[in-house]
């Protein structure tokens, strides 16, 4: 197992230094100055002088993107143009709301689908298993953001029982509370997790389905154990690699669907950061949020690799060989 932790931390490492690069080298190659993208085609030569000293824009791109990632390990940022603050400050700020409403849609999809996805398999070709994949295929064909605003029409404009947007805080300080925090990110987690439920109670199904063919599956039966002991004592295990795989992609991708979803709901997160970032020209912020998305999506795919072989044991004999 150390050897495969190894392996895949070398991985992780590597993976997030081409990342970087590849967001550093984006923005350096804009067409046009970096400092004119900022300022505008009005700005005076005085004025975009001052800007690309202030940027750094004298010095080879090498250097600055040393310097960039120097400093982001090193816990340092750069300084946002619009905001006046360290980018790290806004990030951390903004991902008190994006990772907990990931984190609830996440937890929405794995209730729901693992229940929707084992229902289903047991009562294969029944009522039950049709109108299951029924919801999925609706879950499919709904846009998140159409999703959302026919939630806050219902349950925000008509019943009147959330908010139709806002987000009130984590402390009491600030009119806000844990529970009031949590109602304000219900609407948008439900709409987050809507596709990916569907997603997801599709692959479990079809891994239960696939799995409970199997020749292991057949001896448990002619030994005598009912459907549902098999299915939890020799099916479940294996049917979860597949499941578990598209879990953490999954993750990574609500966290980057909150964007369109943070500015339905108008939630103080990384979505509403990055979009007024890209409307105030404010690169040096947009570089560092596509950075630490990257990084999360990245961090979570490694904890994958590591949960995958800890159910597939297969998996490690395979590399330590």
């Amino acid at each position: 197992m150390s050897s495969f932790v190894l392996q895949r931390l070398l991985s992780f490492f590597i993976t997030l230094a081409v990342t970087s690069v590849v967001v550093f080298g984006v923005l350096e190659w804009l067409p046009g100055n970096a400092a004119q993208v900022i300022l505008g085609e009005t700005a005076t030569p005085e004025s975009l002088a001052a800007m690309a000293e202030k940027l750094g824009l004298h010095q080879p791109a090498l250097t600055r993107y040393l310097q960039w990632t120097g400093g982001l390990l090193q816990g340092q940022s750069g300084m946002s143009i619009s905001y006046s603050t360290p980018t790290l400050e806004l990030i951390t700020e903004r991902l008190q709301v994006t990772l907990p409403l990931a984190i609830i849609a996440m937890l929405i999809t794995v209730v729901l689908a693992f229940s929707m996805g084992l229902h289903a398999a047991s009562k294969q070709n029944s009522g039950a298993d049709l109108g299951v994949m029924t919801l999925s295929q609706l879950g499919l064909a709904l846009p998140n953001f159409w999703l959302a605003i026919l939630l806050i029409l219902l349950f925000a404009v008509q019943l009147q029982w959330v908010s139709a947007g806002g987000f009130p805080g984590w402390t009491e300080d600030v009119g806000g509370g844990v529970l009031k925090a949590l109602r304000a990110l219900i609407l948008p987690a439900i709409a987050l997790a809507a596709v990916q439920t569907a997603i997801l109670t599709r692959v479990t199904r079809s891994a239960i389905i696939e799995s409970m063919n199997e020749d292991y599956a057949r001896t448990a039966r002619a030994k005598g154990l009912s459907q549902q002991q098999v299915l939890w004592r020799h099916v479940l295990r294996n049917a979860m690699i597949p499941v578990v795989t598209i879990m953490g992609l999954q993750f990574g991708n609500l966290i980057t669907s909150a964007i369109v979803i943070e500015n339905v709901f108008v939630l103080p997160g990384m979505g509403r950061l990055v979009f007024q970032a890209i409307a105030n020209r404010d690169l040096i912020v947009v570089r560092d949020v596509v950075m630490c998305l990257s990084a999360m999506v990245i961090a979570i795919n490694f904890l994958i690799d590591i949960v995958y072989a800890w159910i597939d044991p297969r998996l490690q004999h395979g590399l330590n060989t």
